[in-house]
């Protein structure tokens, strides 16, 4: 996943440059083993295994975790956050069990937690309902739940 990330953000330049203004230049990529054959060419100079090297360096602005799971993915977006570094995250789990937490710290440090894509099979629904909708009485929100199931239901509406 990590690899992908690097190949978009490599392959979308332009776009990006656009998008936030300035180029987006990809630092280090944490892996747990820099020998592992990767289907996404990465420079070897751009891997550690070492979560410090991006932590503590001062010239990272943004993080993005796609390594999964709750307790290493937590421990290195709370440095992040508390080093007040902006972090881009679709970790579902994590977000159920620890979002409230995160964004605490977060607005503490004056960083942004971006989480969009871990929710509503990554559809901008959070940041509308929360900046565009504020002034309305939201009541009820309706919708299918995850990317399975509406793979599951999109069959039983096709097949029976």
């Amino acid at each position: 996943v990590g690899s992908g990330v690097v190949r978009i953000i490599t392959d979308h330049q332009e776009r990006l440059i656009h998008q936030v203004g300035c180029p987006v230049k990809v630092t280090k990529v944490l892996v747990q083993n820099i020998e592992k054959e990767r289907e996404v060419e990465v420079p070897s100079t751009l891997l550690t295994q070492n979560a410090n090297e991006i932590l503590d360096n001062p010239n990272i602005d943004v993080v993005i975790e796609v390594m999964g799971g709750i307790d290493d993915a937590k421990s290195y977006i709370l440095q992040a956050l508390q080093s007040g570094k902006h972090v881009v995250t679709a970790n579902k789990d994590l977000m159920a069990l620890h979002g409230a937490e995160l964004l605490a710290v977060a607005k503490d440090n004056k960083a942004d937690l971006f989480y969009e894509a871990s929710v509503a099979g990554g559809i901008p629904i959070l940041r509308s309902i929360v900046e565009g909708l504020s002034s309305d009485l939201i009541t009820k929100v309706m919708g299918i739940a995850n990317g399975t199931t509406n793979f599951i239901l999109t069959k039983m509406s096709d097949e029976g």
